[in-house]
């Protein structure tokens, strides 16, 4: 289905549901439910026996797509001021410099993920400390019973993207354990009831003038958005959305972070996609009829964090001048909460409802991800 813009379709929980077949909405509202069970999960599996062997020398996540961000995710809220490095894997191939000294983080919501099998099995054969995070009873489960890593099984709730929160939990405690982050039970409970907060507000039955998921929605619709992140930690959401954007709105998505989109990506608003908001009558006139706005124009979309160096917010307040005066449309997404996991976590979940209900509203389905297969299929045959 592809009908082009329609905002009805967001029109009450009825349509919305009846344009969206595959569930991605109820994918997204189990985020909270998530965290709760895979506490539980990553317990019983036994994570805190990783504290056995000290402190690793570095943190190695090796992960594709939706479970590659949880890396990404981890980093941020071990901040940096963690002790040892965290860094993400997306490919075939672990670096020279890892081995016995170093923990290994396998993540594959299906387990079986070919570049992070690969990875792993290297892992395993240089006598890295082993943690493993998937689907169980899946090549990623055998390949932990064999190297005899600790194996956290999780249960995917439909796509791997939908799943990031039950993969991410076991690294952060994981990364707890070791004594690399503070995260305490109670910020995990309270994380999971901010979770809750988002989902209720930006609920399929909430109409578009009083839900900020549909509202942003209708507001990037036929713009091509630039996403930037004020922090590391808000540009790591921002960078999440922009795969949201891609998987489940099928949907391009420009991926940046101030202070250095200020030396690059800035020009853009001097260029070929400048314009929309400055050739409407009222860009910020949300009951203005959008068909006749000029389309494929820039966007600017802010992700701010609670916690911003000086310059950067001075930054990202020139940024809003700058491109309004230049008539690129700016839409802010902030963050809220005190924690670090509380504030990735909100901006994570508002940006995957405003890619979902871009999808319906788009006449899109967010769930199926065609592309994907049919570039694996043809790797096959090859």
């Amino acid at each position: 289905m592809n009908g082009g813009l329609d905002p009805s379709r967001l029109d009450g929980a009825a349509t919305t549901e009846a344009a969206d077949p595959g569930g991605m909405l109820r994918q997204v509202a189990s985020s909270a439910a998530q965290v709760r069970e895979a506490q539980r999960a990553a317990a019983e599996a036994g994570v805190a026996g990783l504290a056995e062997d000290g402190r690793p020398r570095a943190i190695v996540v090796a992960g594709m797509g939706g479970s590659g961000i949880s890396g990404d995710v981890l980093a941020a809220v071990c901040g940096v001021g963690c002790a040892v490095p965290v860094s993400t894997v997306r490919g075939y191939r672990l670096p020279g410099w890892v081995g016995a000294a170093d923990l290994v983080i396998a993540v594959s919501c299906s387990g079986t993920t070919e570049e992070t099998l690969e990875v792993a099995a290297e892992a395993a054969r240089r006598g890295c400390r082993l943690l493993f995070v998937g689907g169980p009873d899946s090549p990623l489960a055998d390949l932990a019973a064999r190297s005899r890593g600790v194996f956290v099984p999780v249960r995917s709730v439909g796509q791997p993207r939908s799943t990031l929160w039950g993969l991410t939990i076991p690294l952060l405690l994981a990364a707890r354990t070791l004594g690399l982050v503070d995260v305490p039970d109670a910020v995990l409970e309270s994380t999971a009831e901010r979770l809750e907060d988002v989902a209720y507000r930006c609920r399929p039955s909430s109409e578009p003038f009083v839900n900020p998921a549909k509202r942003i929605a209708l507001e990037l619709a036929g713009d091509v958005p630039l996403v930037w992140g004020s922090s590391a930690l808000a540009a790591t959401a921002a960078y999440r959305m922009c795969c949201q954007l891609n998987e489940n709105a099928k949907y391009p998505g420009v991926f940046g972070e101030v202070p250095e989109a200020h030396h690059n990506q800035v020009m853009a608003f001097d260029g070929h996609f400048t314009g929309r908001a400055a050739a409407s009558s009222d860009p910020d006139d949300f009951f203005r009829d959008r068909v006749d706005d000029p389309e494929h124009g820039l966007h600017l979309v802010l992700l701010r964090d609670v916690e911003e160096h000086p310059q950067v917010r001075k930054r990202c307040e020139a940024s809003t001048e700058v491109a309004r005066d230049r008539g690129v449309a700016v839409t802010e997404l902030g963050a809220e909460g005190t924690h670090p996991l509380e504030r990735i976590a909100t901006l994570i979940a508002l940006a995957d409802y405003v890619t979902v209900y871009l999808a319906i509203a788009l006449g899109v389905d967010p769930t199926p991800v065609p592309a994907i297969q049919e570039l694996k299929a043809r790797i096959a045959e090859r």
